[in-house]
């Protein structure tokens, strides 16, 4: 006779329960998260109310009360006297200038440069994207000079246009940096299929790469724009005459050897930052999503 061994099972173990948190705990964290968001967002944004307070109050009342005081009076009068002082007539047009100038060439430059380094087989492709991301390591403060030097041998100084070479040279690494990391998320089958059908590398650039693109484009389009319109030490250092000053030099005239134009001066920052506001506001789902556009893959 054969003998039989009972085989003995082992009761198999739950896995441990996790306990979801209870409704009461959901809400008590949501409020504490508004709470602490609410006080970021209010010191976050009380400069610019301070700002804001300071533009429409008369001078003698800031200097006698102090900038964290509530005005006693209210007057617009800031704003013409910020127009005529800073004058922004020609500040406002000269800085326009350059926005449109400038920026549309560095974004169509950055644009085709980083489709070339994403897409195209190219030699010393990462020679040369090192070469240009080494643009972001280069303090403008460094460069300031000899960008002076080589400016004033080619007879360029208090010169609106020749603002541009600088910004460009300035300006383009950035861009491509992003515009390339976008590109090379597009998919590859798409320009594969429009070169079987004969397109050229020109050509799926402009008819697919860009009108794919426009998220991308219209963020450094943005980007590029506040830096161009609120640079300062490049205009400062290369313009002289008061007919080629640009907005953020113009903002000088408001500071004196004994006196400062406080309330003034406020006004003039209200004015100058007005197209960039609206620009955002209008343009902020473009950029929101040009900039998350590369972070996953897929």
């Amino acid at each position: 006779m054969t003998s039989v061994t009972p085989i003995t099972t082992t009761p198999a173990v739950a896995p441990p329960k996790t306990e979801r948190p209870s409704a009461k705990d959901t809400v008590r964290g949501g409020l504490v998260l508004t709470v602490v968001t609410g006080v970021v967002a209010v010191f976050w944004i009380s400069p610019l109310a301070l700002l804001v307070v300071t533009a429409i109050r008369p001078l003698p009342d800031f200097i006698g009360n102090g900038p964290l005081s509530w005005p006693s009076a209210f007057t617009w009068e800031n704003f013409s006297d910020a127009w005529d002082i800073g004058n922004f007539a020609t500040t406002y047009g000269n800085s326009a200038l350059l926005l449109i100038l400038k920026v549309p060439l560095g974004v169509l430059i950055s644009a085709m440069l980083g489709f070339a380094l994403a897409k195209l087989r190219m030699k010393f492709r990462r020679t040369v994207m090192f070469s240009v991301f080494l643009g972001l390591t280069i303090p403008i403060y460094i460069a300031i000079v000899p960008v002076f030097i080589m400016m004033r041998t080619a007879g360029a100084t208090d010169s609106v246009i020749g603002l541009i070479g600088p910004y460009l040279a300035f300006g383009i690494p950035f861009e491509v940096l992003v515009l390339q990391s976008f590109f090379r998320q597009l998919p590859n089958e798409i320009i594969e299929a429009a070169r079987v059908d004969g397109a050229g590398d020109w050509r799926i650039f402009w008819t697919i790469v860009l009108p794919l693109s426009a998220p991308a484009l219209v963020t450094v389009l943005i980007l590029d724009a506040v830096a161009t319109w609120n640079e300062f030490l490049f205009a400062l250092i290369l313009l002289n005459s008061d007919a080629n000053k640009t907005l953020p030099v113009g903002l000088l005239n408001f500071q004196g050897q004994f006196s400062n134009n406080t309330t003034g001066l406020a006004a003039g920052i209200l004015i100058a930052v007005v197209p960039i506001l609206l620009a955002y506001t209008l343009l902020q789902r473009w950029i929101v999503a040009g900039l998350t556009a590369g972070a996953t893959k897929g």
